[in-house]
């Protein structure tokens, strides 16, 4: 069975409440999402979140791409097995018109690319996603199957009164962990961390992101000054640039280190490993180009004895957060979970079976061939910005 055509689309999302950090706000999200046929009819989605600030893809720039790729000669091929497919799914490579010395500027193109792919052909073999992380040898040391995962939670930049509730909320909703965003108003974060720590309780496991907020001099000091509210770790705490200063950071702190910004694909982790940048990667399905590369950072990682969390962007659909959680029920070793908050988050949904998780940040494992949701493109339709379709055979 072949692929017949695949449509890429730009679809605008909008969020309930505007996100910030100290790199980027919004109230909306512009997401790449891929429309897989297969020659028997059978269709397929995937989903990826293209930003400038992180990879330096755009959603028209993952669209382009679409078009300036030679689609029939990398996925044309007749697939029969999963092998087949992954076959396909791993030697894609879109042709990127710029330098890109970490490979990473068709991350999230090829991410969505990949979970269409996907997507369909588990809805043709009759079987769910899950099944590709044991087609996958580097998963060897790294599958796990488990019923239900727990997802975090997260605080933004506010004022000192939404936090507080905020804080009491997370708390009253059984959550286990959290994380807050730091970095927009350095000086008063400690005070921030204080108030938000009395409020949420001394048992909830708290972590910082400052999104490349600090810079390479000032680091130190305000890793330390945030030291006395028991955090567990620390997210890109300078921008990517500076990234190796991290090493000389973590023999003077004792928080644990994580790379987002900096950590988007394999070369990113191997320099991580070799000069000893981080504790932790942030595997975010979109960034690091796709399912197939996460499980691959995680083992990575897991190999090289550093730990992993699932990340998310702000303004995935149902598409991405159920790939995200067939991860998170398909490998062991996740530190923190973070996603399947499209209820709390946005305004549009074209999903029609909601994942968003429950009390606690309970959600369970989901059933179903490929990724499990049905898309309601009728739904879809209205959010769409651009699109074009290519036939491949």
């Amino acid at each position: 069975m072949r692929i017949a055509k695949v449509t890429g689309m730009i679809v605008r999302i909008r969020l309930r409440k505007e996100f910030r950090h100290a790199s980027y706000r919004r109230n909306w999200s512009d997401n790449f999402i891929v429309r897989c046929q297969l020659e028997d009819g059978t269709v397929g989605w995937g989903e990826g979140v293209p930003r400038t600030y992180v990879t330096g893809e755009s959603p028209e720039s993952a669209l382009h791409q679409l078009a300036v790729t030679d689609l029939r000669s990398q996925i044309g091929a007749k697939c029969l097995t999963w092998k087949e497919v992954l076959d396909v799914c791993s030697a894609y490579r879109p042709h990127v018109e710029t330098d890109d010395p970490r490979g990473c500027m068709a991350n999230a193109h090829r991410c969505a690319l990949e979970l269409s792919v996907l997507d369909a052909y588990g809805r043709l073999f009759e079987q769910s996603l899950r099944r590709v992380v044991e087609w996958l040898p580097e998963s060897a040391g790294i599958r796990r199957h488990c019923a239900r995962v727990q997802y975090s939670t997260a605080i933004n930049s506010g004022k000192i009164g939404k936090e507080i509730l905020s804080s009491l909320a997370m708390r009253i909703y059984g959550f286990s962990h959290c994380k807050i965003k730091v970095g927009m108003n350095p000086e008063l974060d400690p005070q921030r961390l204080r108030s938000i720590r009395r409020w949420i309780g001394n048992t909830m496991d708290l972590r910082v992101d400052a999104n490349e907020a600090w810079t390479v001099d000032e680091v130190i000091r305000r890793i330390q000054a945030l030291g006395p509210f028991n955090l567990s770790a620390v997210e890109q705490p300078v921008p990517h640039a500076g990234v190796a200063c991290l090493a000389r950071v973590r023999r003077n702190v004792k928080t644990a280190i994580m790379l987002d910004e900096s950590l988007t694909g394999q070369e990113d982790a191997q320099r991580a490993i070799d000069e000893g940048l981080c504790d932790l990667f942030n595997i975010r399905i979109s960034k690091c180009g796709g399912f197939l590369s996460s499980i691959r950072l995680a083992a990575v990682a897991h190999n090289a004895g550093l730990g992993y969390q699932l990340g998310c962007h702000p303004g995935e659909s149902a598409i991405l957060s159920a790939a995200g959680r067939h991860f998170a029920t398909s490998i062991g070793g996740v530190h923190y979970c973070e996603g399947s908050a499209d209820g709390h988050l946005l305004k549009d949904h074209f999903a029609q079976r909601p994942l968003t998780f429950g009390y606690g940040g309970w959600a369970n494992a989901i059933d179903g061939f490929g990724l499990g949701i049905h898309v309601d493109q009728r739904k879809m339709s209205p959010l769409i910005q651009k699109s074009n379709t290519f036939a491949i055979s």
